[in-house]
């Protein structure tokens, strides 16, 4: 069990040190469930109310927070506790899981693959003609990586994860389990005789830059054409579907079930909210965010809000809502 001081923690975040206590530090836990070895975080004014009752020995709070410490405790004051939090997570995080070998004797590594210096492939895993891993790449048991498939330095993919054919990745990357890259694009049209349907192939690939995280059970699709792209720093969140030929930008963030239809543009730093749903076709241009829950039928301008469904303006959905309470009273 890691355990730290308060100064070793002050170390990482660099606040200011309010009170005393004896106690070592542990682990870190929300405010309600925190015990006297455990550290937590006030980010926001309405849990600083909780603190006096809390069992923890230190909390990071924002230093905007009017809060003492009480016996034995300590506040570090910062300027953003999330992000102090963050920075404190990073050092309690336990080792990952242990490879014996850097190719395990169960993994299936095609003659022609490329290994960089430093990767690790799990046992039952599938590394298919032509695959280039850079270095120090990991994967995890039972991914399956196909032909002609390259991906960048110390990317991380976890197990379950298919990567198709011809799929590009960049580096420092993190797939979660069960993650889908460059499966077909859902696409049919009525056969002649009108008995049924006829299946579009689809062609292109995906193309994912550096730095993107995509959550469990997360599909990106590949292009009926060229590539569906999704830019640097892209954070993608568990269930999310991202259609073929989408195009996103740099540092966009899905949240949980949403979902884009084919050939949807995304700028840069665009949020999509959860179980928000993206009509085909559609450009949400950068700095723009859709509310949790809505249906964008058509563009939205940069750094907008929009929200409800179909998706309009933000205020002009939240005076809607107002009106039609008051009409059922």
């Amino acid at each position: 069990m890691k355990s730290f001081t308060i100064e070793d923690i002050n170390a990482f975040i660099n606040g200011e040190v309010v009170g005393t206590t004896t106690n070592k530090i542990t682990g870190l836990e929300q405010i309600q469930k925190a015990n006297k070895n455990q550290a937590t975080f006030i980010g926001n004014r309405k849990f600083a109310a909780l603190w006096k009752d809390s069992k923890a020995s230190l909390a990071i709070v924002n230093d905007n927070l009017d809060i003492e410490p009480g016996d034995n405790r300590v506040l570090i004051k910062v300027k953003n506790a999330d992000l102090a939090m963050a920075k404190l997570l990073e050092s309690f995080t336990p080792e990952t899981p242990h490879f014996e070998t850097e190719i395990h004797p169960s993994a299936t590594v095609d003659k022609s693959a490329k290994i960089g210096s430093g990767s690790r492939v799990g046992a039952g895993s599938y590394i298919g003609k032509d695959v280039v891993l850079g270095n120090n790449v990991t994967i995890y048991p039972n991914v399956t990586i196909l032909d002609d498939t390259t991906i960048g330095d110390h990317t991380t993919v976890w197990s379950g994860t298919i990567i198709r054919e011809r799929s590009v990745i960049g580096a420092h990357c993190i797939f979660h389990n069960n993650v889908s890259i460059g499966a077909d694009g859902f696409g049919y049209r009525p056969s002649d005789d009108g008995r049924g349907l006829v299946k579009i192939p689809h062609i292109g690939n995906v193309v994912i830059g550096n730095g993107v995280e995509i959550g469990a059970n997360s599909c990106v699709d590949r292009g009926k054409f060229s590539s569906t792209i999704l830019g640097d720093g892209c954070k993608i969140d568990n269930l999310v579907q991202i259609a073929h030929n989408c195009v996103l930008g740099r540092s966009c963030i899905m949240a949980g079930s949403s979902g884009l239809a084919g050939s949807v543009t995304l700028g840069d730093g665009v949020i999509i909210g959860g179980s928000a749903s993206i009509k085909d076709h559609t450009t949400i241009h950068s700095g723009a965010t859709v509310g949790a829950g809505s249906g964008v039928m058509n563009d939205v301008a940069a750094g907008k809000t929009v929200l409800g469904y179909p998706a309009v303006d933000s205020r002009e959905m939240l005076k809607q809502w107002v009106a039609l309470r008051k009409l059922a009273r």
